[in-house]
C-alpha cells in the first residue's frame, strides 16, 4: 500500500508540467490587434521534455481598436498519459504603439488560465493556475492579398499548483518568450507560434502551435 501511494504521488508531480497559459499551447499574441470578432481553432505540440502529446483548443476574441479581449479553452493529453488537462482562461491585450501610420506595433498582454485536477487510473493532472504578463512586438507587412504579422513576445509566467504532495513546491515564476506569425487572407487567417519557457529545475519547456481563424471585421467606429 505504501508503495502504491508513493507511485501515485510521483505521478501527480510528473503529470502536470508548467505551460505558457493554456496547457499544451503557446502563449498566442497579436500585437497589432484589430476590430471585430474572431474565432480561432488551435493545435499545440509540446516537446518531449514538456510532456509530449498534443493539445486542441478554441478561442474567441473581441477587438476594440487598441484593446483585444480573448476567452478560450484547451485540452491537452500528455504522451503515455490517460488523464487530460483542460484549461479555461482569457487574456486582455492593450496596444501601446501601432496603427495605420506606424509600421511597428507594441502591446501589453495580461492573461490567466486554470485547469482542474483530473484523474484517470493512476495518471493524475494536478490542478493549477497560470498568470502571465508579456510585451509583444510586431512589424506588420501589408503585402498584396495577404497581411503578414511576425511577432516576438517575451514575458513572465507565474504558476500556482494545487493538491501537491507534502514537501513539493507549489508555485514558480519563470521567464518565457514566443516567436510566431499571424497571416491573414481577408477574413480568414492562419497563425503559428513557438513557445519556450525556462523552469526552476533548469529544464526548458517548448511548445509548437498552429491554427486557423476566421474574423468578422465589424465597423465598430473605433
Amino acid at each position: 500500500m505504501k508503495c502504491m501511494v508513493s507511485i501515485v504521488g510521483a505521478v501527480m508531480v510528473l503529470a502536470a508540467p508548467a505551460a505558457a497559459q493554456w496547457l499544451g499551447m503557446p502563449a498566442w499574441n497579436s500585437p497589432k490587434g484589430g476590430t471585430g470578432v474572431s474565432f480561432y481553432g488551435d493545435y499545440g505540440a509540446p516537446s518531449d521534455s514538456s510532456g509530449g502529446g498534443n493539445a486542441f483548443g478554441g478561442r474567441a476574441s473581441l477587438g476594440l481598436g487598441t484593446i483585444t479581449l480573448t476567452a478560450g479553452v484547451a485540452s491537452w493529453k500528455a504522451a503515455n498519459q490517460n488523464a487530460r488537462a483542460t484549461s479555461y482562461g482569457g487574456t486582455a491585450a492593450f496596444r501601446l504603439i501601432g496603427g495605420s501610420l506606424i509600421p511597428v506595433s507594441v502591446n501589453l498582454q495580461l492573461g490567466a488560465a486554470h485547469n482542474a485536477q483530473n484523474t484517470s487510473g493512476l495518471d493524475t493532472v494536478r490542478a493549477s493556475t497560470t498568470v502571465l504578463g508579456t510585451v509583444g512586438l510586431s512589424v506588420p507587412l501589408p503585402t498584396p492579398g495577404i497581411s503578414i504579422e511576425p511577432f516576438f513576445s517575451p514575458g513572465i509566467r507565474y504558476h500556482k499548483f494545487s493538491d501537491v504532495p507534502a514537501g513539493v513546491k507549489d508555485h514558480e515564476t519563470n521567464f518565457g518568450w514566443v516567436i510566431g506569425g499571424n497571416f491573414s487572407f481577408g477574413l480568414v487567417g492562419v497563425h503559428v507560434a513557438y513557445d519556450s519557457e525556462k523552469l526552476d529545475d533548469g529544464t526548458t519547456q517548448k511548445v509548437l502551435g498552429l491554427g486557423a481563424n476566421v474574423g468578422l471585421r465589424l465597423p465598430m467606429g473605433l
